[in-house]
């Protein structure tokens, strides 16, 4: 029988797909990947990779078993699920995963009121672009402008969001030509790029950033113009560059595990941040 722990490191390595990125995922050096790989193999007599100088590459039976390692860990999370949705004491720790501008300015200031309702759940606020996965519990719930297509999921429309093109007074009344603050190559799919490419072709491009809110404060420093949510654009004073033109309208998106939606350590919290978005962006 093959040793559990060896299992989830590789896993964890065929999901990443890299041994640096295996180990950081996993707190470990890139060492004890490739021991807990090599001793994998040998207990199922199976070679899963083709060690290459500057990579590991699954092999034709790493990919079959990297399947049945990602069934069951989410076997494995299921029963984790099933055993805590049932308990009727309102506590334990529960990880939300959300774009930064989201955690900052509409979950953030309002935590405080919620842990005088609920003093005994934690909360763990994960400020990511990245889909993570709630079938493997990488987080309970998700908040996201994307709407995930994950199996065993539910997922609930909060509101829209709308971006539009803003930048500082001072720099819109100068008289210059507008410079563009765009997204960096990270998030090139994206519908925000997208829309720049559309409506902004031609411009010159002064500063590239893939976070909003650097983006924002590069704004406000009179650097340029960039296509931001309305509620970052208000926090720094910025004034749209042409009230009533064109804006790109994105759906706001709350998602969680069907298994644990009824939890009685979930089901606050997905109530809380209904209560943090609805009221200025519900539907």
């Amino acid at each position: 029988m093959f040793d559990w722990e060896d299992l989830r490191y590789f896993s964890t390595f065929a999901q990443t797909g890299s041994l640096a990125s295996a180990a950081k995922k996993l707190g470990v050096d890139h060492a004890t990947v490739a021991r807990r790989i090599a001793s994998l193999e040998a207990s199922v007599n199976l070679r899963l990779v083709d060690r290459r100088p500057r990579a590991y590459i699954l092999t034709k039976d790493g990919v079959q078993v990297a399947i049945y390692a990602e069934q069951m860990s989410e076997s494995a999370h299921s029963l984790v699920r099933f055993s805590g949705a049932g308990q009727g004491v309102v506590e334990g720790d529960v990880i939300i995963a959300a774009p930064h501008v989201f955690m900052g300015n509409l979950i953030a200031p309002n935590i405080g009121s919620f842990y005088k309702e609920y003093p005994r759940i934690r909360l763990s606020l994960t400020g990511t672009k990245e889909r993570l996965s709630l079938a493997r519990r990488e987080a309970d719930i998700t908040l996201g402008m994307v709407r995930p297509v994950e199996s065993a999921v539910v997922t609930r429309r909060l509101g829209q969001v709308n971006f539009t093109l803003y930048g500082s007074a001072d720099y819109l009344a100068s008289g210059q030509e507008l410079n563009i603050i765009a997204y960096d190559n990270s998030v090139t799919e994206t519908p925000q790029q997208s829309w720049l490419i559309k409506h902004c072709a031609g411009r010159p491009v002064v500063f590239f950033s893939n976070d909003l809110r650097i983006q924002a404060i590069t704004a406000a420093g009179h650097a340029g113009i960039a296509l931001l949510p309305d509620y970052l654009a208000k926090e720094y004073d910025l004034v749209p560059v042409q009230p009533g033109g064109p804006v790109l309208t994105q759906d706001i998106w709350m998602s969680v595990h069907k298994d644990v939606r009824h939890a009685s350590h979930i089901s606050p919290v997905t109530d809380f941040l209904i209560r943090c978005i609805e009221p200025t962006y519900g539907l």
